[in-house]
């Protein structure tokens, strides 16, 4: 088996296009070639750890992900984020690799179905990005927009005076004009592409905070007990998308609303249908539109086995 190091990694992502493998992942799991078991997940005292896997009939590999977040972590001088991705072989089950990203391979490919959503979700014209938190995902989910809009301005809200301007700096170095805010319903008022990006369990954002023509992908809740949207926001969208209908029946912002009563099953689409023309995307400019992206295995699959091609992974 071989062990393929973050360098490595970081080297073959360089040469990959990360949007189309991800946009191809959800749609065979929308047409139903990728196989994809329940979530495993430990939530700990302290963190979290999920465990996805699955294969895509026809592919070389089944792919096992172990992702950890432990967000009090940062206090001592390491990262919240941690994992590995491992590389099997369908037809022996032997292991022939394993990814040690750390949970690199987890962040891209997250941040990249957020630009998908938002490539056939959000409006035409995007007036200001409004951003959620000050982590990794806060950044890389703005970066990965780029070449989705052209829109450059950024108002991002945190509970951190110091996050937040280490936030304004760093982004501001990769090209945007970044304001702050510690009023979430500044997003709302201000932004019509929003991204919520937090371990929140009680929502930061309010119905009565969303204008029409408001786009929100919402990345953070993908464990039972998060929430950052009112269920509100749900019921009054014209669109809702979910990476799988199947893992958003029990995690994510629509499963809380699914709960409460305020929408149905039938008024959730899957992306892998949207992007396929299967389900509708936006039509006009003053729908309000959701992505609830709880993290879907097929997305893992995708990723660690274009890694695993690029670094010259065989299946054996």
């Amino acid at each position: 088996m071989r062990i393929i190091e973050r360098p490595q990694i970081d080297e073959a992502l360089a040469r990959l296009d990360v949007l189309p493998l991800i946009e191809a992942g959800f749609v065979a799991y929308s047409d139903g070639r990728a196989v994809v078991p329940p979530v495993g997940e430990l939530i700990l005292d302290k963190g979290e750890v999920h465990i996805k896997y699955g294969f895509i009939r026809g592919e070389p590999w089944y792919v096992i992900k172990i992702a950890s977040g432990f967000y009090r972590n940062p206090e001592h001088g390491l990262p919240s984020g941690d994992g590995m991705m491992l590389l099997f072989s369908q037809a022996t089950g032997q292991p022939v690799a394993a990814l040690l990203d750390h949970g690199h391979l987890t962040d891209v490919r997250t941040a990249a179905a957020g630009a998908i959503g938002a490539r056939y979700l959000a409006p035409r014209r995007v007036q200001r990005i409004g951003v959620a938190g000050t982590g990794v995902q806060a950044r890389l989910q703005v970066q990965h927009l780029r070449p989705v809009t052209d829109c450059r301005a950024v108002l991002v809200w945190g509970r951190s005076d110091e996050k937040l301007d280490l936030y304004r700096r760093d982004m501001g170095a990769e090209g945007f004009d970044v304001a702050i805010t510690r009023d979430p319903a500044e997003l709302g008022a201000t932004c019509n592409l929003i991204v919520t990006t937090t371990p929140a369990s009680e929502p930061l954002l309010r119905a009565s905070d969303i204008r029409p023509g408001t786009h929100i992908n919402a990345i953070g809740s993908d464990a039972p007990h998060k929430q950052e949207l009112d269920d509100g926001i749900l019921a009054r969208a014209n669109l809702v998308v979910a990476d799988s209908r199947a893992q958003c029946r029990e995690r994510g912002e629509i499963a809380r609303a699914l709960d409460a009563g305020l929408i149905s099953p039938d008024q959730v689409s899957e992306l892998g249908d949207v992007i396929a023309g299967r389900a509708p995307r936006r039509t006009a400019d003053d729908q309000i539109t959701v992505f609830d992206s709880t993290g879907v295995a097929v997305q893992d699959i995708q990723i660690a086995s274009a890694v695993g091609r690029a670094v010259g992974v065989t299946a054996s």
